[in-house]
This record gives structure tokens, C-alpha cells and sequence, in this order.
């Protein structure tokens, strides 16, 4: 009995370990989803394409879905992301730093491109 028990906290502990987001990962996914939410909420005379918005609000909502899929918690998610848009939140448009993240989300997560056009495709 005791080996089967050993055994369930061996693989709940290596599942665990390589599954999801270490804490760079997470600080980098709190910092786009701020990036994000500052593209949504762009101040008025900022250019911008409509596609863009609602790109970032796709990642932002793929970002947290996969992230209670992996198991963290959601008040500590949105706390992160709380203290991320609060650091970007006014910022004007950084094409750069936008398709950085673009590009962090779609390796980080698995089919993240693909999740991202599908909640694109259900935002209306």
C-alpha cells in the first residue's frame, strides 16, 4: 500500500514539475497580458488596427485559460495580471514588444496560435 502511495506522489510530483509555467513564465504571461490589455485600452489618437484589439483580448483570455488548466489559481492570476495592467495600462502601442508576446504565447502553449484565432472567432 505504501508503495502505491509513493508511487501516485512520484508521478503527481514529475507530472507537476513539467507541466505548465515556471515563475519566469508566469512574470513574462502577467507582463504580455498587461501589454495586451494596454493595446485594448489604447489612449484616443493612438493608430491602431481593430484586428489588433482583439487579437490582445483573444491572448489575454487563451493566457488564462491555459493557466487554470495547468492548475494556478485564478486570484493568483488575475492578481498578476491586475499588477501588469496596472504597469501598462496608458501606454501607447508597442508593435515590438506586442509581437514578442505573440510569439512567448504561441510557444508556451500548446496550439496557442490556433486558440487564439478560435476565441478571436467567438468574441462577437
Amino acid at each position: 500500500m505504501k508503495k502505491i502511495y509513493l508511487i501516485l506522489i512520484s508521478v503527481i510530483l514529475i507530472t507537476n514539475s513539467y507541466a505548465g509555467m515556471n515563475d519566469s513564465d508566469k512574470e513574462k504571461a502577467w507582463d504580455c497580458s498587461g501589454i495586451y490589455m494596454a493595446n485594448y485600452f489604447l489612449p484616443s489618437g493612438e493608430t491602431f488596427e481593430y484586428s489588433m484589439k482583439e487579437k490582445s483580448m483573444a491572448s489575454v483570455k487563451v493566457f488564462k485559460a491555459y493557466a487554470l488548466e495547468i492548475g494556478i489559481a485564478e486570484t493568483k492570476w488575475d492578481e498578476g495580471v491586475n499588477k501588469a495592467v496596472d504597469k501598462h495600462y496608458g501606454s501607447k502601442y508597442d508593435k515590438q514588444k506586442t509581437d514578442a508576446c505573440h510569439t512567448f504565447l504561441e510557444n508556451l502553449i500548446p496550439n496557442g496560435k490556433e486558440r487564439v484565432k478560435k476565441v478571436i472567432q467567438t468574441l462577437y
